[in-house]
């Protein structure tokens, strides 16, 4: 006899406890009833209605001129292929380095110095030594970019680890050689197909707090939000909305995120989570502009029936959110007011970053 093959609920968590319970069926069969997928376990993902987000083949780059970049690594510019730390590195030992993503908008970076200034405080808190200052950040930054020809559509990974250690080890005194500076730029387009919009879960993992790990430090121990990431592409959708602790609304395992509601934005305070630079941008953007805001504990339910949804990050810019946990949100189309944030921030990128050095003359 063919048992039949379980209910799942709709939420991240309920579907990875059906898993782990043990379900009389194995993984590769179980269905989401209604949520327009089916997973195929170690086959992968088969999907009626895909996420936005472009899948890829093993062998393939989402833009082939980052075939043969050239990676800043301590100085030194080499070809991608060549772009190698020290097994004894403190990001290879223990995930210890901060970082930054910048984004180039037609010859300029947007916010340069306060993603660099952030970077520094990051290491700050993290006690490393002896941490390059603003101008020598901003110099790598721009000779990388000189060495590679990119002017627009180029998304920088900035890294600053704690250096290589004399042995192993999860103490820094074992750090003795000075941190290592990596610049990786990439033609890179936004993440999202900021035009559709995305899809969501709640996951299972809650995001760190100041209990834990200060989500204000940038630090590139991303387990916390990697973990939710997994459960997001399980689902087949996007992304996966964290909670914190008490079960408010923090932001993505990626992105921050807002809400209308009542005609307002409304977004969670930055206690749980990082409070990015495209996120500070929003809400600069409503203020300059006469658009309500303000920052709340915001719950689940109250997502599930606000007006608009989007979230922001420097990698998708600002992405408009249409469901979550199978929640259509409102009519599941993009906003008018996300739209209007949208067209305010192409506005403000393209005309206030930091130009490129060799773009003055």
């Amino acid at each position: 006899e063919v048992e039949p093959v379980p209910e799942i609920p709709r939420t991240a968590f309920g579907r990875v406890q059906a898993v782990l319970r043990g379900s009389p069926c194995p993984i590769d069969s179980i269905q989401f009833r209604d949520s327009g997928y089916e997973c195929g376990g170690a086959r992968g993902l088969r999907k009626e209605r895909g996420a936005t987000m472009r899948e890829y083949r093993s062998n393939e780059l989402p833009d082939r001129r980052n075939a043969d970049l050239l990676v800043s690594i301590d100085g030194k510019l080499v070809p991608r292929s060549e772009a190698k730390i020290s097994v004894f590195d403190s990001a290879v030992q223990g995930g210890d380095a901060v970082w930054e993503g910048l984004r180039v908008y037609s010859g300029r970076i947007f916010k340069l110095g306060i993603h660099l200034e952030r970077l520094r405080a990051s290491a700050h808190a993290l006690a490393f030594k002896d941490v390059p200052d603003i101008e020598e950040l901003r110099q790598a930054v721009f000779a990388t970019l000189e060495a590679n020809g990119m002017r627009d559509e180029v998304h920088i990974r900035l890294t600053l680890t704690r250096g290589p250690k004399v042995t192993s080890g999860m103490s820094p005194k074992f750090n003795r050689l000075g941190p290592c500076l990596i610049v990786l730029a990439e033609w890179k387009t936004p993440v999202y197909d900021n035009a559709v919009g995305i899809r969501l879960i709640t996951a299972s993992i809650r995001r760190n707090s100041p209990q834990t790990l200060d989500s204000k430090i940038h630090h590139n121990n991303l387990l916390n939000n990697i973990l939710a990431k997994i459960e997001a592409d399980f689902c087949g959708v996007d992304d996966a909305l964290m909670l914190d602790l008490q079960g408010f609304v923090s932001e993505t395992n990626a992105t921050n995120i807002f809400a209308v509601i009542g005609g307002g934005l409304v977004t969670p305070r930055a206690d749980s989570c990082l409070p990015g630079v495209t996120r500070n941008t929003v809400i600069e953007l409503a203020c300059s502009n006469g658009i309500d805001l303000v920052e709340r504990n915001l719950s689940l339910s109250e997502i599930y029936c606000a007006e608009e949804v989007f979230v922001t990050g420097t990698m998708g810019e600002i992405s408009p959110v249409l469901e979550v946990d199978g929640r259509m949100i409102l009519s599941g189309t993009v906003g008018t007011l996300t739209r209007e944030l949208q067209r305010l921030f192409q506005k403000v990128v393209t005309a206030k970053g930091e130009l490129i050095p060799t773009l003055l003359g």
